[in-house]
């Protein structure tokens, strides 16, 4: 990743164009641009083969002033401390934005878990709680939850290497679990969905139809995916183009979402998929579509190609797809843009719900879960648009002026600054 694409940088960036609007005092924003506690370990892993392969974690508390840390494990090849630094910084923003009693955290492994056997994920997943350790976990300190490459299963193994560590089951110091050990319903498709209801709004408040709306989805794992099916069921979208890290395929005519999801699970890409052209994930961005949906990695939308997007709006339902340089362009030639910590919060608005039903070991319905999800998704979204009118600037900043403010009055009312 190039120096200006640097994801901690950007998320500092951001914070300080929010901390201007807010006028905070140099302690406060000083204390803001940087992590509370950050660990970093080495630990090794027993192969299959009998050879020992040693790997490098993270763990990022960004804050903690409105609640317990939490955010995500990625498992990633390319994994870095900076990228860490700016999810956990992100996930901060993005409890708050949503009026959750919770922090930001991250956390992440430098590894391709595609190369490993269930066998050695297994064992990564264990080494890595027993390297980060029971002090930094808990369902009152830092609660993780999957993220890129990371699922239920690994989640589960991490809640019993703790159990196992503390000599007590605590189902709540982790989420996304799988349900009989004490997951939620809902909590799979809690992203996509969770941006469906805020795209909802915004074109309500644009006056925007999205019945036939044309769509381009970049990016096909779990949000990707769920945005074309819930987006069709739910808005009536109509998904032109989606792509994955291979390539992506373009039918003006719309593309079924079972289908597209049924040729991934067979040939591992949704390239060559019968009826659609072949093209690549550049294309796909500059598409002429109603709607845009970044739902893979940080740093896609940049100076570089912001001024060839033709989306009228842009869900950002990957953690920091678009660079501040591209936000300044998209706001100037009116694509509106629906920033990723309110866009993507259906997930950990969810793992919230989890932890609660946890906490008093009582859990709900399906149905209940989405009623709750919807009411906070709109509950966040008028708030944010509230301060963009208010402040007359574009949503990103907008969130950040509404997330900030809230984590600072913590700060303020504990004494911190």
């Amino acid at each position: 990743m190039s120096a200006h694409l640097n994801p901690f940088a950007m998320a500092q960036a951001q914070l300080d164009e929010a901390a201007r609007y807010l006028h905070l005092d140099p302690a406060t924003h000083e204390f803001l641009r940087w992590p509370k506690k950050e660990v970093q370990v080495t630990f090794s892993v027993r192969m299959d083969d009998g050879s020992v392969r040693v790997f490098r974690g993270f763990r990022v508390q960004y804050n903690d002033a409105r609640g317990p840390a939490k955010g995500g494990i990625r498992f990633h090849p390319e994994e870095t401390i900076d990228t860490v630094r700016a999810l956990a910084a992100w996930m901060t923003w993005k409890t708050a934005v949503m009026n959750l009693p919770l922090g930001g955290g991250k956390g992440g492994v430098i590894v391709d878990p595609r190369e490993l056997s269930p066998y050695e994920l297994e064992r990564l997943s264990r080494a890595y709680v027993r390297a980060v350790g029971a002090e930094m976990f808990g369902l009152r300190k830092d609660v993780p939850a999957p993220d890129v490459y990371t699922n239920a299963q690994i989640m589960a193994w991490m809640m019993d290497e703790y159990a196992t560590i503390v000599g007590h089951t605590e189902f709540g110091m982790i989420t996304g679990k799988p349900i009989p050990l004490g997951g939620s319903l809902g909590r799979n498709d809690a992203t996509a969905r969770g941006g469906m209801y805020v795209l909802r709004e915004a074109a309500r408040t644009l006056g925007l139809e999205l019945q036939g709306a044309t769509t381009a989805i970049q990016g096909y794992g779990n949000a990707g995916h769920f945005a074309h099916s819930l987006g069709q069921k739910l808005l009536g979208l109509k998904v032109v183009a989606v792509s994955d890290s291979k390539g992506a395929i373009y039918n003006p005519e719309g593309l079924d979402p079972q289908a597209v999801y049924r040729h991934k699970r067979e040939t591992g890409s949704v390239v060559d998929f019968p009826g659609a052209e072949n093209i690549t994930n550049a294309e796909l961005l500059t598409l002429p579509v109603d709607v845009l949906i970044p739902a893979a990695l940080e740093g896609v939308l940049t100076e570089d190609n912001a001024d060839q997007v033709k989306a009228k709006i842009i869900l950002e339902l990957a953690n920091g797809p678009t660079t501040p340089e591209a936000d300044r362009i998209f706001h100037e030639r009116g694509i509106y843009v629906l920033p990723d910590f309110l866009a993507n919060a259906g997930g950990v608005t969810v793992s919230y719900f989890e932890m609660v039903q946890n906490a008093y070991n009582y859990y709900w319905d399906a149905e209940t879960v989405y009623e709750r999800l919807d009411r906070k998704m709109t509950e966040a979204y008028r708030a944010v648009h509230a301060a963009a009118e208010e402040h007359g600037v574009h949503n990103r900043l907008a969130a950040y002026i509404v997330a900030v403010a809230r984590v600072v009055e913590a700060m303020k009312l504990r004494g911190w600054v």
